[in-house]
């Protein structure tokens, strides 16, 4: 089992995210299909709940007690895969087989072919209503494990999510964290021209959520987010984490167009450059 420690060590988990970004950019340019930028600005988020805060046993993935993370955002399955392998639920090697013909790592997560997968995701919109009805089982078989789940910004432009929203307000799901990974860009282009989600806190806040607003690349912020979401009592949590789509590479930041679009070789070394001089 891995659970979560009394304190984070902040730079050992940026080195993870670094490796989880490493491993992202590979699958997905031998896959050449997939979506980049969004596995990229969530990885710190995924890293410090897998590597930090989620209990979990990778060699036991049904077992009963251990918490929860939904990927609403489906398309950014090769972050929960980048991470699923590094935590040891299945072998790293499969991570080349990224959206081939037979394999289980398909371009959306699926729960019966890939161990450590809760939901199948990739209708956007869905998770959070899913991740209600879990906590709500949890609650009644008297569990003390937490879900976690995952948005986009862009996302939060489905009326399901409000929807959900109003549910777990209404019965106090105080065992469930939603994150949203606010990069501003969807695939169309600015979330702000497409269909603003803004003031998102203030939205939060008037479901009786409590809110959270922070860095979504500070390690310590997220941590201490994810910590302090924890001892919230009476009302669910939303941790609104901002953050640049494709964090990390350079010369993909803030561009819409690697919403969907994988690096070329060329582009992978430069990145991979780029991230292991990060490391040292």
């Amino acid at each position: 089992m891995t659970a979560a420690p009394q304190s984070p060590d902040i730079m050992a988990l940026k080195d993870q995210a670094r490796i989880v970004r490493i491993e992202i950019l590979k699958m997905l340019t031998a896959s050449g299909s997939g979506h980049t930028g969004g596995s990229l600005s969530a990885a710190d988020i995924v890293t410090a709940l897998y590597f930090y805060k989620m209990r979990q046993r990778p060699g036991d993935p049904s077992w009963p007690d251990r918490d929860r993370f939904i990927l609403s955002k489906g398309h950014a399955a090769p972050l929960l895969y980048a991470v699923l392998a590094l935590s040891g639920y299945f072998d790293k090697s499969l991570l080349g087989s990224l959206r081939k013909v037979g394999c289980p790592l398909q371009g959306h997560p699926s729960s019966k072919l890939v161990n450590g997968v809760e939901v199948s995701t990739g209708s956007l919109g869905q998770g959070l209503s899913i991740s209600n009805g879990i906590a709500l089982g949890l609650r009644l078989d008297k569990k003390e494990a937490r879900v976690y789940c995952l948005l986009g910004d862009g996302e939060t432009q489905e009326g399901q999510v409000w929807e959900a929203a109003m549910s777990a307000g209404h019965y106090m799901l105080d065992n469930l964290c939603a994150i949203v990974d606010v990069n501003e860009l969807q695939i169309d282009g600015r979330c702000c021209d497409v269909m603003t989600v803004e003031p998102m806190a203030e939205k939060w806040r008037a479901f009786n959520w409590h809110v959270f607003e922070i860095n979504g690349h500070d390690m310590e912020e997220i941590a201490n987010a994810l910590d302090e979401a924890e001892k919230i009592k009476g009302k669910p949590s939303v941790i609104l984490a901002r953050t640049i789509k494709s964090k990390g590479v350079s010369f993909f930041e803030g561009k819409a167009e690697y919403h969907g679009v994988t690096p070329t070789e060329e582009e992978l070394q430069k990145a991979l450059l780029e991230l292991d001089s990060n490391g040292k």
